[in-house]
C-alpha cells in the first residue's frame, strides 16, 4: 500500500516531468520560429537587393524584359566585347549644365551639376552633341516597389549602350545609407542605370516618386516640375500588360536631347 507521503512524492515527480516536457517543447518552438524568422529575413533582404539591382540594370546587361519576369534572378554578365574609352573631358567641371529632353509626352529639363558628377555630365554632353538620344524610347517603367522611368537605350530593350563605361560618382550625394542599406532617391532625381559598379553608359532613370534603393546609382541631376508632371502621367497610365515593371503603356520617345552650359 502506498503511503500518503509516497503519493505526494509521486505526484510531484509527475508534475516536474510535465513541466520539463512543456519547457522542452517551448524551447523547440522558439528555436524553430527563430530559424524561420531568420530564413525569411535573409530571403526578404536578398529579394529586395536583387529587385533593386534588376530593376535598374542597363547598358549591355541581360535584357531587362528577361529579368523583369524573374525578379529573384540576377542579370547575367555583360557579353565580352572590346570597350571604347570614355570621351575625353571637355566640360567645365565647376559649371552647371542643362539637358533639355523634348519628348512626345512633354519637355523634361534636367539640371546637372558637373562638380558632383563630371564624368557623367561630360558623357551626356558628348552623346547629346552626337544626337545619340534623338529618337530613342524610354523602355522601362516601374510602378511597384520602386518608381522610375528608364531611358537612354538606343536599342529600346535595356541592352544598349555607347560602347564605353563611366565610373560611378556622387554615391554619397543622397546621404548615408540606413541600416537596411538603402537611401531615398527623392522624386525629381535623375540617376544612372548600370550593370554593376562602374558600368554606367547611356541609360538613366527619372524618379517620379520617392524611391528607396541601395546607393549604387550615380545621382547626377534633377528634373523640373513640368517634366515630373509628364512622367507622373506616364506612370498613371501604367505598364503594358498590367504588370508593375515593363514597357510603359503610354509610349515615351525622346525626340531630341541637347546639353548646354548654364
Amino acid at each position: 500500500m502506498v503511503s500518503s507521503d509516497q503519493r505526494r512524492r509521486q505526484l510531484a515527480r509527475e508534475k516536474y516531468a510535465r513541466q520539463q516536457q512543456r519547457r522542452a517543447e517551448a524551447q523547440r518552438r522558439t528555436r524553430r520560429n527563430t530559424v524561420i524568422a531568420s530564413s525569411v529575413a535573409v530571403v526578404l533582404a536578398a529579394g529586395l537587393a536583387v529587385w533593386a539591382s534588376v530593376a535598374l540594370t542597363g547598358d549591355d546587361s541581360k535584357s531587362t524584359e528577361d529579368v523583369a519576369s524573374q525578379p529573384s534572378e540576377t542579370p547575367s554578365a555583360a557579353p565580352t566585347e572590346e570597350k571604347k574609352p570614355e570621351p575625353a573631358m571637355s566640360i567645365d567641371k565647376k559649371a552647371t549644365y542643362t539637358m533639355a529632353l523634348k519628348t512626345n509626352v512633354g519637355d523634361i529639363t534636367v539640371t546637372m551639376d558637373a562638380a558632383k558628377a563630371p564624368h557623367t555630365v561630360n558623357s551626356f554632353k558628348h552623346l547629346a552633341d552626337k544626337k545619340y538620344f534623338d529618337g530613342t524610347a524610354c523602355h522601362r517603367l516601374t510602378t511597384s516597389g520602386i518608381f522610375v522611368l528608364q531611358c537612354g537605350d538606343p536599342k529600346g530593350d535595356g541592352t544598349g549602350g555607347p560602347g564605353y563605361s563611366i565610373p560611378d560618382e556622387n554615391l554619397n550625394g543622397l546621404g548615408k545609407a540606413a541600416k537596411d542599406g538603402m537611401v531615398t532617391y527623392p522624386k525629381g532625381t535623375v540617376a544612372m542605370a548600370n550593370a554593376g559598379p562602374n558600368t554606367g553608359g547611356s541609360q538613366f532613370f527619372l524618379v517620379y516618386k520617392d524611391t528607396k534603393l541601395p546607393p549604387n546609382y550615380t545621382p547626377f541631376g534633377t528634373f523640373d516640375a513640368d517634366g515630373l508632371k509628364a512622367v507622373e502621367e506616364v506612370a498613371k497610365a501604367g505598364v503594358a500588360g498590367g504588370a508593375g515593371d515593363g514597357a510603359p503603356q503610354k509610349k515615351v520617345t525622346i525626340e531630341k536631347a541637347a546639353v548646354t552650359k548654364k
